[in-house]
């Protein structure tokens, strides 16, 4: 028979430390103080400012530690390079690895790593090969990490089942419209 797992009571729970971003300004405005680990969501249409505000949060996301951005959909291609002179990503350049369109299965030997990058950027997650329980099985293999995963839009929602179940189980949702974020965290 399986081992239950741990209960808490409601002064446990109230007394945990969870760790999380001490944002300041625009960004705790928009998301608040976020839990440093987890699963957040960014969607949005082509053409409405979603890489543009990707790339300002990563820069933003440097300042607390080191950032890997997987670029799967883009890879490092002219426009992904014009994205990152646009926004000035040499300031972050210490603390951002770029992947050209890594695989799941290698970044995950990535994440292995001993002082790997605490922050996982995922672009995108209709280009990331997986699928929901795979997508379980990658966060829960890296409790300690957070995961930021672009998605395509269908109006107003991440295009596809997977991505908005990935969105359901987001502690973060951000969607992109008419270059303006809004956030649910």
């Amino acid at each position: 028979m399986a081992r239950l797992k741990r209960a808490y009571s409601v002064d446990e729970v109230l007394n945990m430390n969870i760790p999380s971003y001490d944002f300041t300004g625009q960004w705790k405005a928009a998301i608040g103080n976020p839990a440093r680990s987890g699963t957040w969501i960014v969607w949005g249409e082509s053409g409405n400012g979603k890489s543009s505000f990707v790339m300002q949060l990563v820069k933003y996301l440097c300042g607390f530690g080191k950032v890997i951005y997987d670029s799967l959909e883009e890879g490092t291609s002219l426009s992904f390079q014009k994205s990152l002179q646009r926004h000035g990503m040499l300031e972050a350049r210490r603390r951002l690895t770029i992947l050209d369109r890594e695989p799941i299965d290698q970044l995950r030997e990535r994440l292995d790593r001993r002082k790997s990058a605490a922050i996982v950027v995922i672009d995108s997650l209709q280009y990331s090969g997986l699928n929901f329980r795979s997508y379980q099985r990658l966060k829960e293999s890296y409790p300690g990490k957070l995961f930021i995963f672009i998605s395509h839009a269908d109006g107003d929602k991440p295009k596809g089942v997977f991505a908005e179940r990935v969105e359901y189980d987001s502690d973060v949702k951000i969607m992109v419209s008419c270059f303006k974020a809004s956030c649910k965290s």
